[in-house]
């Protein structure tokens, strides 16, 4: 690390800063600190989501399980053929909800279509989960930047957690937003940096195929059903349970959605949406490549290959960049790192921000307050946030060796069942506040059962057993319940149902889901023959 490279990151993170103090310079409430007076751009909405999803646990993790990890390779694609079939749903029915109710969190919804109780329930879940999976990201993204400059993991973990947090404490969602835009190009142009450095010390893209198994070139695996142990990565718990996972998140994540109902209208919200389900593959598919090229210098470089942990070769990309890349590169690169942990941690922190606020606070404890006092405790929760995330960062090392692997099946316990609790309100007015309840619940229950061991099912397809347990539980359970008049009124008057979609035969948007269910289909063909494609 030269000094150059200190510069780099120095004016990098001033930069964060003084661009979260001027966007948020003139704020005044909470619609302008969560969502942007709802006027930000499509385009903006499209790449922060994007660098929310290309974290630095997956520019730093994915290509060392590509280029790697034992049983690894471009089967991490999987991932990604559940996508489109998602967005369909999201554009044509999810997101115009949300966005012409006029509401800052989405679990207001659940007070309107259901109850109190059942909105503050799948309230907490989001925090307390949300909460602590971005703890872990932080946690993650230290660890490698730690290795990288060459300081104590103590000293990453307050760089990462503490600029974040005062750029999005003063900057509210536009922030969020813009900064992300940046730290997306920064990542993209990252990957290409590495990508190309890495083909040059191979010698060539051939050396690809010549030096890596087969094994690690193939990325669908039908013979897979994700019903035993070690069968997370076959084609069907990749796809189904990828549905229903990316379903919840994509669709009932305040951290997701905050953005979509920031836009100017629907028609924005959906055309990032639609950006969203046809760049993340080619994003995906390009830093497996990295994996691909990266991984092919370690095992034709017995050197770099000895700098790599055995018991941590997600340490491959940062060795790389510090051992091979020339100064003044290797800062532009850290940056890269740094935006993709911090394009995570600041998009959580305002949505957790905004829950804590309009779902806990605001119902419970400030009633009939003024909007300034609510901006006040909008601004404090995003600094409780910060502070939680950050403390929590530094204890993960010491609570189990495995958390990293367990946070994402926690997560899968508990998106089943939230899907299914707004989808049921937004599909039937038969569903009651009761049956929704205990089926959420019984959807949880039932997750946490198979999670112990009652079923060796996949992770990924316990967001499947989630949802049906718990819409099947809520459907039984409203039935056997007998409406009171006024609850029919309510369901009869209910304004989610007089929402005015488009048309199916509308031929505009017809197009449109067409093209995502084919493009879904071609992905599906296009990975299934990759290593005939590209090698």
């Amino acid at each position: 690390m030269s000094n150059w490279d200190w510069s780099i990151i120095i004016t990098y993170m001033a930069f964060l800063i003084w661009l979260g103090w001027y966007l948020g310079r003139r704020q005044t409430d909470t619609v302008d600190y969560y969502l942007g007076s709802r006027k930000l751009p499509w385009w903006g909405i499209g790449f922060s989501t994007m660098a929310t999803q290309l974290g630095a646990i997956s520019f730093i993790s994915a290509p060392a399980f590509v280029g790697l990890r034992p049983k690894g390779g471009l089967i991490w694609l999987g991932y990604e053929f559940a996508v489109p079939f998602v967005m369909i749903i999201m554009v044509y029915r999810v997101i115009p909800i949300f966005h012409k109710l006029n509401i800052v969190s989405i679990y207001e919804y659940l007070e309107m279509r259901f109850d109190r109780k059942t909105r503050t329930l799948i309230s907490i879940i989001f925090l307390v989960s949300r909460g602590l999976a971005t703890g872990v990201g932080i946690y993650a993204a230290a660890i490698v930047v730690s290795v990288i400059l060459n300081v104590p993991l103590i000293l990453t973990v307050i760089i990462i957690g503490t600029v974040a947090l005062i750029y999005d404490f003063m900057g509210g969602i536009k922030a969020v937003i813009y900064s992300d835009v940046i730290q997306m190009a920064i990542l993209f142009m990252g990957i290409i940096v590495c990508t190309i450095y890495g083909l040059f010390y191979i010698d060539g893209w051939s050396s690809i195929k010549n030096t890596l198994s087969g094994d690690r070139l193939i990325a669908v695996n039908y013979s897979l059903f994700g019903i035993n142990k070690g069968e997370d990565f076959g084609f069907y718990p990749l796809l189904f349970g990828g549905f229903f996972l990316y379903l919840a998140y994509y669709g009932f994540d305040q951290s997701q959605v905050q953005r979509e109902i920031s836009a100017r209208s629907v028609s924005d919200s959906r055309k990032s949406l639609f950006m969203n389900a046809i760049m993340r593959y080619p994003l995906v598919l390009s830093y497996c490549i990295l994996g691909l090229v990266i991984g092919t210098f370690a095992l034709k470089n017995h050197e770099f290959m000895d700098l790599i942990p055995a018991e941590s070769i997600d340490h491959m990309v940062p060795l790389f960049v510090v051992n091979y890349l020339p100064s003044g590169l290797t800062g532009f690169i850290i940056i890269a790192i740094l935006a993709a942990s911090m394009s995570t941690l600041d998009s959580a922190l305002n949505s957790l921000s905004a829950s804590t606020t309009k779902d806990i606070i605001e119902p419970y404890f400030i009633k009939d307050s003024t909007e300034g006092k609510i901006f006040f405790y909008s601004k404090l929760s995003t600094l409780f946030w910060g502070v939680f995330c950050t403390t929590f960062a530094f204890l993960v090392g010491k609570i189990s060796e495995t958390v990293l692997e367990a946070i994402n099946m926690i997560g899968s316990i508990f998106y089943g069942p939230i899907a299914a609790v707004f989808l049921l309100g937004m599909i039937t007015r038969r569903v009651t506040s009761k049956g929704v309840f205990l089926g959420s619940l019984a959807g949880v229950i039932g997750n946490v059962i198979i999670a112990f061991g009652a079923l060796p099912l996949s992770w990924l397809w316990w967001n499947v057993t989630g949802f049906f347990l718990t819409a099947g539980v809520s459907y039984i359970l409203s039935l056997r319940e007998k409406l009171k008049p006024s609850e029919q009124e309510k369901k009869k008057n209910y304004p989610v149902f007089d929402i005015k979609f488009e048309k199916i035969s509308d031929y505009k948007w017809t197009i449109v889901y067409l093209f995502l269910f084919f493009y879904g289909i071609g992905l599906i063909i296009f990975s299934t023959n990759i290593n005939k494609i590209i090698f």
